[in-house]
């Protein structure tokens, strides 16, 4: 299925095109042919031993059936299906919507729908958005997806709390009917809760940390109810996992990506990646990325526990919105950052613009063409731009949008995140940044065991400066 192959186009990145200055010389990925092998073995004995588990993801097809299974007995009994969870519960479900759904899947009609659920990802408890919500929604004709791995993330817990409330006064001790439970197979309160009161369940497998968690229950639980082919999503990461299984860097693109943003970034002081989708589909994916590259490689600890500062901040943007926002930096601000374009070679619908009567030349040119056709001269353009200010960019070019190359991008930039990991010698997979906030939002709140964060925080405040 060559032809349907996601592409690297790393082009720009090269001395040739940028100058030595900002550009990788062909000579600096030889350097690093062995340091690749090393990486690989690592990576295979990681993924052998399950001690990592994304990467056996797309060959758990138990998991597939049973969430098929469940979403064909239950699709049509429910107007919304509604996610309850925050970051690696969150964004790669929102993703797989915005790139594989309508773009208004939400309004069309129940029959334009195929008879499948409104889909809704409640990503943050904002009071606003939470209360406003329940004015759009009836809880009887909902179906609650709970997502939280730990079963204890505070923003999830509180969202539970409030719609198990409302489930309880308005359906009484039917209310687990319209909940689902998704987390840890054994440990967690939400794991408790789910087996003392019957709730529907599936498993987080313990050996995949949220953000590389979209294949598993978490995302394909919602794309089921969003009538998504789930096949066909995990068939394009298994034929990734395939492409990529290889230390030879100018045959795996995962690596390669990898090793040049790594380059960028300690060799040329490109500390910013900006992803730039040129795809409204594909937006939320950076989105997705953001989580994955800045939780996963931004660590003060290496391996051999010495201090380190290393990682990348990683930036969305969308074209060519963006370009009206953002390129006036991009192009002649600081050359701190490395560019990659998400590009689509054949769209899944697109438009003619036709003749306006009259001679106006800034209509003139326009009429003919297709709408995509300015979209690719946009994104090309804006390249051109970069590449002439000698701004590094790469482009991830997509075939065509579907659950196939959905699947490849998922598995390949998971790869891709691992791979980078080894190379800045940190782990890719733990997040004790995250898990102090986490504890100190706890100590706020009076949870057992966490009053010393309470008080230090406290003690903290008293010294703020306002005016």
């Amino acid at each position: 299925m060559k032809n349907k192959q996601l592409v690297l186009d790393y082009t720009n990145t090269i001395s040739d095109s940028i100058g030595t200055e900002h550009g990788i010389m062909p000579g600096e990925i030889n350097e690093y042919l062995k340091k690749a092998g090393e990486c690989h073995r690592i990576m295979k004995s990681d993924r052998e031993s399950e001690r990592i588990g994304f990467f056996n993801l797309p060959f758990h097809k138990k998991t597939m059936k049973r969430i098929n299974d469940f979403v064909q007995s239950r699709y049509r009994q429910y107007e919304n299906f509604v996610v309850l969870g925050i970051g690696g519960s969150a964004l790669g479900n929102i993703a797989l919507l915005s790139s594989l759904k309508h773009p208004y899947y939400n309004l069309l009609n129940r029959k334009e729908r195929k008879n499948y659920p409104r889909i809704f990802v409640l990503d943050n408890i904002d009071p606003e958005l939470v209360v406003n919500f329940l004015d759009v929604i009836n809880p009887r004709n909902t179906l609650f997806n709970v997502i939280s791995k730990s079963g204890s993330t505070a923003e999830t817990a509180a969202q539970f709390l409030i719609f198990t409330d409302l489930l309880r006064k308005k359906i009484g001790k039917k209310f687990v009917r319209n909940l689902v439970v998704t987390t840890d197979p054994e440990q967690g309160d939400l794991r408790s809760i789910a087996e003392e009161y019957g709730i529907q369940s599936f498993d987080i497998p313990p050996n995949v940390g949220g953000r590389f968690s979209v294949l598993t229950s978490v995302g394909l639980l919602t794309a089921g109810f969003a009538n998504i082919k789930l096949n066909q999503l995990l068939s394009g990461a298994a034929d990734m996992l395939q492409r990529c299984d290889t230390s030879d860097l100018f045959k795996n693109p995962a690596y390669l990506n990898a090793l040049i943003h790594y380059l960028m970034d300690t060799k040329r002081k490109k500390n910013i990646s900006v992803m730039m989708s040129y795809s409204s589909p594909l937006f939320s994916w950076a989105d997705w990325y953001r989580q994955l590259w800045a939780e996963s490689l931004g660590k003060n600890v290496d391996l051999d526990g010495n201090p380190v500062s290393v990682g990348q901040t990683p930036v969305n943007a969308l074209g060519v919105t963006d370009q009206h926002s953002q390129v006036q930096l991009y192009t002649e601000g600081p050359n701190d950052k490395v560019f990659t374009f998400l590009t689509v070679e054949k769209y899944r619908k697109d438009i003619k613009l036709p003749k306006f009567k009259g001679d106006y030349s800034s209509l003139e040119y326009l009429s003919g063409n297709r709408l995509s056709q300015l979209f690719d001269a946009e994104m090309r353009a804006t390249e051109y731009a970069l590449t002439q200010q000698q701004r590094p960019s790469c482009r991830v070019i997509f075939p065509q949008i579907n659950e196939y190359t959905i699947g490849q991008f998922i598995m390949m930039y998971e790869i891709q995140t691992a791979f980078a990991g080894l190379l800045y010698n940190i782990d890719a997979f733990n997040q004790p940044g995250v898990e102090a906030g986490k504890r100190a939002t706890y100590g706020l709140l009076g949870r057992n065991g966490y009053a010393e964060e309470a008080k230090r925080i406290r003690a903290q405040e008293k010294d703020r400066v306002r005016m």
